[in-house]
């Protein structure tokens, strides 16, 4: 028999009765509060659609009123009125009146309303109690499925937090906003922004693209999508760096295929301009070079940059590190490289890669929502744009891989498109080019911007900036002077 995945049994739920029992205590519940919302249910019309928006069967502990209140879903779904006869009919139709002990006891219900006025807060001590039974649920799954040795601890641990989420998720809803109240809060941020000068956003370090984008906004998800070794991880990196140590603003990095020392070297050749060779060992230092290394690298050591190259990381598990980096560290930017080696929990892949991908792609963006900051999130392409003829190569929203979901859960779709790479240049001149595609951009307007990637410096820059100044002058006079 195979190992049992952990939550892969749908009716396997605890008995919350007797588990009650062996720890001393009753299930949490509510039944008379339960019996007073039916009731005004029954009785007002206003009632069924308060309840209906923040409840649902399992919001009910008794089975009876579970049957009930499912009774009165269905009634409305079909536009009937709900009273004690027409709940009573739909009860007999679905072979329940008997169960829930006839007529009689829907009578009984309309006698045990309390003030309609006190309805609000029925419910939320309904929802209350609905969050501690699942919450007991969660915690009582992850306990049995401890115990069992057939169960790979990573999957135990993707699945113990993806029971304890989804058991307050599913009972948390924001309300409704008036559009009086939102208009207040946009012209507060109008009023803000007015008064201050800058960027609203986390600045990329690129001028063309923070005119565009006025910086990457908060609970924006942003695609940067490219073939194998085109630069992806160069250009993400790049905005890190630039974000934390020119702006000092704490960003967290979450690479997935690369380790934390690899990236560091990236880093490192990015800000002092050395060989890669000469970092990675290949070729010596020269003593001035030490000094060049140990001075600009001074910056980029004290910014608050936070790296995590935990591989295959599970996307609930990078909602609890998230959460914390913003709360803990006040992180505003978070780079994912890259998406498609996240993992989605068991019960979301359905054998699918399309949905897995779908399921990942949707949690980033809820968790850039709920945190009110942007994610970067680095995505494969197809190999389309490279094989599809007349378009110059570049890339189309539909190269993304299982791009669907993707496409349509990003604020931000940008490629990076480098023609020699490809094999759609010859001329030597043309080597450094490259193009960032803005191509989808559901807050402002899309645009091709060229830039010059310096691929021995792990480096894009604008073209104008290509010759810099600084990486431009003697070093050891460099040194010298910065030091004067």
């Amino acid at each position: 028999m195979p190992p049992r995945k952990p939550g892969s049994k749908k009716n396997d739920r605890p008995d919350l009765e007797n588990l009650g029992l062996e720890v001393g205590n009753k299930p949490p519940q509510a039944l008379d509060v339960e019996e007073s919302v039916l009731g005004a249910m029954l009785l007002e019309p206003s009632s069924v659609d308060s309840a209906m928006e923040d409840l649902t069967a399992g919001s009910f502990y008794d089975p009876r009123h579970q049957m009930i209140f499912s009774a009165m879903t269905a009634l409305v779904a079909e536009h009937t009125p709900v009273d004690i006869v027409t709940v009573s009919t739909k009860l007999r139709e679905q072979g329940n009146l008997e169960a829930v002990g006839g007529a009689v006891v829907l009578a009984g219900l309309s006698e045990k309303v309390g003030s309609a006025a006190h309805l609000e807060y029925y419910i939320k001590i309904l929802k209350q109690k609905t969050i501690q039974r699942d919450l007991i649920s969660a915690s009582y799954d992850i306990l049995r499925d401890s115990f069992d040795d057939s169960i790979n601890v990573d999957d135990l641990i993707d699945a113990a937090q993806t029971k304890v989420y989804d058991a307050i998720q599913s009972n948390v809803r924001k309300e409704v906003k008036d559009i009086g109240s939102i208009i207040k809060d946009v012209m507060g941020d109008i009023e803000k922004q007015q008064n201050t000068t800058g960027l609203s956003g986390v600045p990329s370090g690129f001028v063309s693209i923070d005119r565009i984008t006025q910086g990457w906004q908060p609970s924006d998800l942003i695609i940067v999508a490219a073939r194998p070794s085109v630069g992806k991880t160069a250009f993400a990196l790049n905005i890190a760096r630039n974000a934390a140590v020119d702006h000092h603003m704490p960003v967290a990095v979450f690479s997935l295929e690369m380790s934390c020392n690899q990236l560091a070297k990236r880093l490192v050749v990015s800000e002092t301009g050395l060989s890669a060779d000469k970092i990675k060992g290949a070729l010596k230092l020269e003593d001035y070079e030490w000094e060049q290394l140990e001075y600009r690298i001074k910056d980029l050591a004290r910014a608050a940059l936070y790296i995590d190259d935990t591989p295959s990381l599970p996307i609930m598990e990078f909602r609890t590190k998230a959460k914390n980096l913003v709360k803990n560290k006040g992180v505003r930017l978070i780079v994912v490289d890259y998406l498609q080696l996240m993992q989605a929990p068991e019960q979301a892949k359905g054998g699918l890669r399309e949905q897995e991908v779908a399921y990942i792609s949707r949690t980033l963006k809820a968790t850039a929502k709920e945190l009110d900051i942007p994610i970067i999130a680095l995505s494969q392409l197809s190999r389309n744009s490279v094989q599809r003829q007349g378009s110059g190569g570049k890339p189309m929203l539909s190269d993304l891989r299982e791009s669907g979901s993707i496409e349509q859960d990003a604020d931000m779709v940008i490629f990076i498109h480098r023609p020699d790479y490809i094999g759609l240049s010859d001329n030597p001149g043309d080597k450094e080019k490259t193009q960032i595609i803005i191509a989808k951009h559901r807050n402002g307007e899309t645009a091709d911007l060229d830039m010059i990637f310096k691929s021995e410096q792990v480096r894009f820059m604008e073209p104008e900036d290509a010759l810099d100044a600084y990486a431009s002058r003697p070093i050891q006079s460099a040194i010298n002077s910065d030091f004067e």
